[in-house]
């Protein structure tokens, strides 16, 4: 679904994890089901991340955006920033969701934005707001995740694996 791009993770952060032999760049994915949605993340930070999703394939019988599509983008994009946020040694895990949904979307891309509302030492929430393609929001999204420590074979095993 599209053309594959490299998230764009800051510098520093790419070196943290490159100094545990972990490439960053090309471990990272959406995870297995974000892949099949089509999810691309553009841009990735603790404090922001950035990521697309097609309407096209994810949509439900009305042919509308379907809603569990947008909370996957949710969760997908949060999780993320929950993640560097909790840095190496953190694995970051999905507790809680709650989307509300304002509009339907019947074709183009949905944006999501993920910002943090709290990043603390064993949990981060964020708020993640998905836009349609003329900027209108579609739905509001809040994720919170518990941060677990990562014992030292696990750090580079579930660097990716979030959500």
């Amino acid at each position: 679904m599209g053309e594959q791009r490299s998230v764009k993770f800051p510098q520093e952060v790419i070196d943290e994890y490159a100094s545990l032999g972990v490439d960053l760049p090309s471990l990272f994915s959406a995870g297995h089901l974000g892949t099949r949605m089509g999810v691309q993340v553009l841009e990735a930070s603790a404090e922001r991340v950035v990521g697309t999703m097609p309407v096209e394939g994810n949509t439900q019988p009305y042919g509308l955006l379907h809603g569990g599509a947008s909370a996957v983008l949710a969760e997908t994009l949060g999780s993320v920033g929950a993640m560097l946020h909790g840095g190496v040694h953190k694995v970051a895990v999905g507790v809680d969701l709650n989307c509300t949904h304002h509009r339907g979307a019947r074709s183009g891309l949905v944006t999501g934005v993920a910002t943090p509302v709290h990043r603390g030492r064993s949990t981060a929430t964020y708020e993640i707001v998905i836009s349609d393609e003329q900027g209108k929001r579609v739905c509001s999204a809040r994720l919170t995740c518990m941060l677990r420590d990562a014992g030292p074979a696990t750090a580079t095993d579930s660097a990716g694996a979030t959500g």
